[in-house]
């Protein structure tokens, strides 16, 4: 059995949001700009790209999180060796 906390995942969320709208406005930039007759061609390396960039945040702050919520769980140590 498993023991180790588990991440909060609607702080999760709340922290990635800004993120998340950030991205959209990359996605929906890259198609407006994108030349008539090439809206593909154009946009999808661009939009490729931002969910990359965001796929990488939002893993490494689930991990951090994940590190976060164990550190948490144990009591700090009073400095004594035994």
């Amino acid at each position: 059995m498993d023991t180790t906390p588990k991440l909060n995942r609607a702080e999760l969320m709340q922290e990635l949001r800004a993120d998340f709208e950030e991205l959209l406005t990359k996605v929906a930039d890259a198609v407006d700009h994108a030349r008539p007759g090439r809206i593909i061609a154009d946009s999808e390396e661009p939009a490729r790209d931002a969910f990359a960039k965001f796929r990488e945040k939002v893993y490494a702050k689930a991990l951090q999180k994940r590190l976060d919520a164990a550190e948490a769980a144990f009591p700090p140590s009073d400095g004594r060796e035994r």
